[in-house]
């Protein structure tokens, strides 16, 4: 049998107002979301949407994390199109190795029981 644990996130940003100090740029917010700068542009991983209840709304593997999740808030065909508005944090966690990304998102969703990843569900 192999022995899977869900990774601990290396990066969580969550939904908030900027509040500008002086000479600060004002951030555009995506969605409530400012801290997309804290996402690393060429590192890749799997990301986890949660709401304000803390359930798991989306589950998500890419080799470059910070273009990737922007993507789901912008795209016309992102699964979580018609509830971006639901999501309130997101956790993600550096995996480089692909397999390693493939596994994890697969044991989330079905662990989690994800709620908007129809894909790789086999509960």
């Amino acid at each position: 049998m192999i022995k899977i644990s869900i990774p601990t996130p290396d990066i969580t940003i969550t939904e908030r107002k900027q509040i500008p100090k002086e000479n600060e740029p004002v951030i555009k917010d995506i969605y409530g979301f400012i801290d997309f700068h804290l996402i690393p542009r060429d590192k890749g991983g799997i990301f986890l949407f949660f709401n304000k209840n803390d359930e798991l709304l989306f589950v998500g593997k890419a080799r470059k994390l910070r273009q990737r999740i922007k993507k789901h808030f912008e795209d016309t065909v992102s699964p979580i199109k018609m509830h971006r508005n639901e999501v309130y944090r997101i956790d993600i966690c550096l995996v480089e190795d692909p397999m390693e990304r493939e596994i994890y998102e697969t044991y989330i969703i079905n662990e989690l029981k994800s709620k908007y990843n129809v894909d790789k569900v086999f509960y």
